[in-house]
């Protein structure tokens, strides 16, 4: 096991040294810098940049040197904590995302908590009642969960609330709390607002997480083990929750290898319509406008994210499945 876990670690320490040379090589593909982007704004809104202004603005940033040295100094400030300073806002990146990543983090563990405890009882209820009328239900709710787009639903429930029931639907916070410091009253009037997007973004994962688990307790169910451990005369229930149901839950481990960098990112689209202070619309901003800085730590960040669950989920399937034990061991 330790042997394992050391290649893993090894590998991962690997992987996050590439994901930050694609990371700074991705966000300098597109053409020009932010210092263009930034000149060709203000064009738009009728004023002008000189020449000396645009070079003394690419020195003060660092964008006048090779890309060589930007990624060197960059890298070297990001080992250190210090991701830079974002030029769209001028202030530290750790700054800017701060009560972003928090906030998104929130939502999105509420909505992996509610994907995963409705998507695991109704799973293993489809594949133990397979073709009763709940089954038929819930494969129903899967289909038209995995045919609606989230941002939809989300322009579908705003729509709703404003038309029959006259609540203005979106946000994270009342308007008297949008920019109050952190309280009690604060914290209370968060907790009622995250259940709407955490449903609206559970909706998808969910239909999907319970058709994964109906398919494989139902190949698990037609083992010979579980033929056995009824002739041995063990209880239906115990023999599903100790057997089967424990060799099924391997797609859920899998999951937490792209949920951990989601936690991060959550839904770009329907963070926009639902109006939501998360990270994925300041991703959005900081490619559009080429702030190398901050667009760069949160694209990093969300590869190391990837490379954190995917060493989890390793982990977790080893503690559910034996047999990789027993691989690893070998």
């Amino acid at each position: 096991m330790l042997n394992f876990l050391a290649r893993r670690l090894l590998i991962a320490a690997m992987t996050c040294v590439m994901i930050s040379i694609l990371t700074f090589v991705i966000i300098r593909l597109p053409p020009g810098d932010f210092v263009d982007a930034y000149i060709a704004n203000l064009a738009a809104s009728g004023s002008t940049v000189t020449a000396e202004q645009a070079t003394a603005l690419r020195r003060e940033y660092g964008l006048d040197r090779s890309v060589f040295v930007q990624y060197g100094l960059w890298i070297s400030r990001v080992v250190r904590g210090d991701f830079g300073i974002s030029m769209m806002w001028r202030r530290p990146v750790t700054e800017v995302i701060g009560d972003r990543l928090w906030l998104t983090m929130v939502v999105s563990f509420s909505a992996l908590f509610l994907t995963w405890m409705i998507a695991l009882p109704i799973g293993i209820y489809s594949a133990v009642r397979q073709y009763s009328i709940g089954d038929y239900a819930a494969t129903l709710l899967g289909f038209i969960g995995l045919a609606i787009p989230n941002f939809l639903l989300a322009l579908i429930l705003m729509y709703a609330g404003f038309r029959y029931f006259g609540l203005a639907i979106g946000g994270l916070f009342s308007a008297e709390y949008a920019e109050a410091p952190w309280s009690w009253a604060r914290a209370w009037d968060l907790a009622k607002h995250v259940p709407l997007p955490a449903c609206v973004l559970a909706l998808a994962g969910t239909a999907q997480l319970i058709r994964i688990m109906r398919a494989n307790l139902l190949d698990e169910l037609r083992k010979p083990y579980v033929v056995t451990a009824r002739a041995k005369g063990i209880s239906e229930r115990r023999l599903l929750l100790k057997y089967p149901v424990r060799a099924a839950l391997n797609p859920f481990a899998s999951a937490v290898a792209y949920l951990f960098p989601y936690l991060v990112s959550g839904s770009i689209v329907v963070s926009l319509v639902l109006g939501l202070p998360t990270v994925g619309p300041l991703l959005l901003q900081a490619l559009v406008a080429q702030d190398m800085y901050l667009a760069g730590s949160i694209v990093l960040l969300l590869g190391l994210l990837t490379v954190i669950g995917t060493l989890v989920s390793d982990l977790l399937l080893m503690w559910i499945e034996p047999r990789i034990r027993l691989e690893g061991r070998g």
